[in-house]
């Protein structure tokens, strides 16, 4: 996903910053396909970065009222996913607040 929204993201700058005629209306609409795709994406790593976040703060506070340290290894595999999720959300999001602005330099090619 990671490098479909990355190249997806440069080929639309590519398009903006090319000062060549194209079909801005279509444009526009296969864009808008691709902002739908790549929200739902952010919407369900947002879900999934959550839960992770969830399950990590539940297994720290079992170690901490129980005091049963061999649970300590479910907490740092949970840390070592936790990360990863972090991470991705974090480049969903902000590539989907790119293509916003995108959207809008389209909006104004087309009005011009």
């Amino acid at each position: 996903m990671k490098k479909r929204i990355l190249d997806y993201r440069k080929k639309i700058d590519g398009l903006l910053s090319s000062g060549k005629d194209e079909d801005w209306e279509e444009i526009l609409k296969e864009h808008l396909v691709q902002i739908g795709f790549f929200q739902h994406e952010r919407l369900i790593h947002l879900l999934v970065t959550l839960a992770f976040a969830v399950m990590t703060v539940i297994s720290v506070s079992v170690v901490v009222i129980s005091g049963y340290f061999p649970f300590l290894a479910v907490t740092f595999v949970l840390l070592i996913l936790l990360v990863p999720y972090i991470s991705h959300y974090y480049l969903l999001e902000n590539e989907v607040q790119k293509m916003y602005e995108q959207y809008d330099e389209i909006l104004k090619r087309i009005k011009a």
